[in-house]
């Protein structure tokens, strides 16, 4: 069985166990149990992750789509809000920053140390930037901090589960472990649980929902429908993401033109069901 697979539902159990405590890595110790993978595990995930975002195009790394608010930074495209915007979705770009310091990297470009908000009121100043001082050194080093973020994605997903255990009615929550577990015994289930709370999150945050539906992880696990544990657990989530996700833009605003991102995102779901 792939180390990876081994590794996953024991760092499950200790999660489950634990409540989170939002701790980032200091410079001489490991804090964050994504360091029990290995550096090869990680930089496939990363990969991936990288892949699915923006193509593996160091371009991609600072992006501001059509249609958004706000610019979706590094391999895992983390949000940042401007100034005077507030959305509904968890914002994570400064989440990074906060465990890159904790970490003590010392190439974070000096002037974000200055900047908690981003400082593009919106795409149109982002894109008259994207060649600039500040959007080059940032895409410097979010390129050379790959490992570093895949580790801050994995160290969130670690956290979802603690999280959806909380947030869940009590009658769900044997159904969202076992389904959790289910797909932590293939290579590309343990990347499913690691993508995809980075992709649309765990689905715990309240203000993340169209008409009180949600499409996060929780949302996903239990739209599952009852199938073995192995492939046939990665088939089902890759399935029941898809039909969240067109439940999302079912019931999204129609001036979001979230349709757009119908295929993509349906593409992105398929990667759980291959191997990884």
């Amino acid at each position: 069985m792939n180390r990876l697979c081994l590794i996953l539902p024991a760092i499950l159990s200790l999660s489950a166990c634990s409540p989170s405590t939002g701790e980032t890595p200091s410079e001489n110790q490991s804090s964050s149990r994504a360091s029990q993978l290995s550096r090869s595990d990680k930089q496939k995930i990363g990969q991936k992750i990288w892949l699915n975002e923006s193509g593996g195009k160091v371009s991609g790394l600072t992006a501001w789509n059509q249609g958004e608010e706000f610019p979706s930074l590094g391999i895992g495209h983390f949000i940042w809000y401007p100034v005077n915007y507030n959305g509904p979705y968890t914002e994570s770009f400064p989440q990074f920053l906060n465990y890159a310091h904790r970490a003590g990297r010392k190439d974070i470009p000096s002037w974000l140390k200055s900047t908690p908000k981003c400082p593009w009121p919106n795409r149109t100043a982002f894109q008259a930037d994207i060649n600039g001082q500040r959007l080059s050194e940032l895409r410097k080093f979010l390129a050379n901090s790959v490992e570093l973020q895949t580790d801050f994605i994995i160290h969130r997903s670690e956290q979802s589960l603690g999280k959806m255990m909380n947030a869940a009615p009590a009658s769900q929550r044997a159904r969202i472990q076992a389904n959790y577990r289910k797909l932590a015994t293939t290579s590309n289930g343990t990347y499913a649980l690691i993508d995809y709370p980075n992709f649309k999150g765990d689905g715990t945050n309240p203000n993340e929902r169209y008409k009180g539906e949600g499409w996060g992880l929780m949302q996903v696990l239990l739209e599952m429908r009852d199938v073995p544990s192995g492939q046939a657990a990665a088939n089902e989530f890759a399935a029941a993401a898809k039909r969240r996700l067109d439940l999302r833009i079912k019931n999204s605003d129609p001036a979001r033109g979230e349709n757009r991102w119908r295929a993509g995102w349906h593409n992105r779901c398929d990667t759980y069901a291959r191997p990884l």
